[in-house]
This record gives C-alpha cells, sequence and structure tokens, in this order.
C-alpha cells in the first residue's frame, strides 16, 4: 500500500508544479489555494509512504515520477518540446524509478511502527 501512496504523491505533485505556475506566483487565489491543498496532500502522502519504504529511494521516486509526469504534462498541455533528447532523458529517468523500485528493501512493518512510538515518546520527553 506504500508504493501506492508514493505514486499518488508523485502524481499529485504534477498537479502542485502546475498549480504553481497557474497561481502566478501566489498571486491568483483560487488556484493558489488548489495549490497548496494538492501540496499538502502530496507531502502527506510521500510522509506516509516513508514508513516503510527506505528515505532515499522514497525521495528519488518521488521527486522522479514528478519530473518525468510534469514533463510528459508539458509537453501534451503547454505545448512544450517533445525532441528526441528530451524523449530519451525522460526514458532514462524511468529506467532509473524501475531500477530502484525492484532494487530496493521494504523496512518491516514492526520496525515502521516501532521507529513511529520512538518519534512519539521523544516528543512527549520534550
Amino acid at each position: 500500500m506504500q508504493w501506492v501512496f508514493l505514486l499518488l504523491a508523485g502524481v499529485l505533485e504534477v498537479g502542485w508544479t502546475f498549480g504553481l505556475k497557474y497561481s502566478e506566483g501566489f498571486t491568483q487565489l483560487v488556484p493558489s489555494i488548489i495549490t497548496i491543498i494538492v501540496l499538502a496532500a502530496s507531502f502527506m502522502l510521500f510522509a506516509r509512504a516513508m514508513r516503510t519504504i527506505e528515505i532515499g529511494v522514497a525521495y528519488a521516486m518521488f521527486t522522479g515520477i514528478g519530473t518525468v509526469g510534469t514533463v510528459i504534462a508539458g509537453i501534451f498541455i503547454l505545448d512544450e518540446p517533445a525532441d528526441f533528447w528530451r524523449l530519451f532523458f525522460i526514458a532514462v529517468l524511468v529506467g532509473g524509478i524501475v531500477g530502484l523500485k525492484l532494487v530496493s528493501k521494504e523496512k518491516p512493518a514492526q520496525d515502521a511502527k516501532a521507529s513511529e512510538i520512538s518519534v512519539e515518546h521523544e516528543k512527549v520527553g520534550s
């Protein structure tokens, strides 16, 4: 389930990236509000995914999904160029994302729960 959260977080990253463009530097109220909501949802899902996915793998995949999605959306929605090298490097990035997924190990749920308890214990103690 954590991989689904990570995938959704990456897809939402595409949404808030476009939101940043359409909010025009947070000067447009409705796009700004939508951007902030999508950004918060994206980071909440990303944080949830990191409970069991290694942080380096999770971050690389989160940003990779967002990058690939944003470039592809830019090509189709904003009419950005789709030349050979751009598409080649998107393919390389996708290959890296798939490779990281294949070699990554999830933390056991028990370890994830123990780290949550440890963090909460530290909060109470401070």
